[in-house]
């Protein structure tokens, strides 16, 4: 059973940079999609960012929020995804999870998360 493993995620002022890190176990995901999705208090879960698997060419794409700002990454020899982020806004304050959709299952696969905090 994979497991996923965030980490990276702190505290830093409007216009700082954090590199968030998943970290995968129990499997390889090379053939698998990754992504993130975020949740701020009160709100609902959404898309940040994904990436496709090898058979993709490494596609990505972007909520619009994040868009030229953050860029979502992998390196399957490591079995781990990052996310980039740079320019950081209040407004992405979240919890961040990632993801990994494994096409053998169907199902997805989810961290625990990792909290960013961004001050004004």
């Amino acid at each position: 059973q994979m497991e996923l493993v965030e980490s990276g995620g702190g505290l830093v002022q409007a216009g700082g940079s954090l590199r968030l890190s998943c970290a995968a176990s129990g499997g390889t995901f090379g053939n698998d999609a990754l992504g993130w999705f975020r949740q701020a208090p009160g709100r609902k879960r959404e898309f940040v960012a994904v990436i496709g698997g090898n058979w993709s060419g490494g596609v990505t794409a972007y909520a619009d929020s994040v868009k030229g700002r953050f860029t979502v990454s992998r390196d399957n020899a490591k079995n781990t995804a990052y996310l980039q982020m740079n320019s950081l806004k209040p407004e992405d304050t979240a919890v961040y999870y990632c993801y990994v959709f494994r096409w053998s299952t169907g199902r997805f696969i989810w961290g625990q998360g990792t909290q960013v905090t961004v001050s004004s």
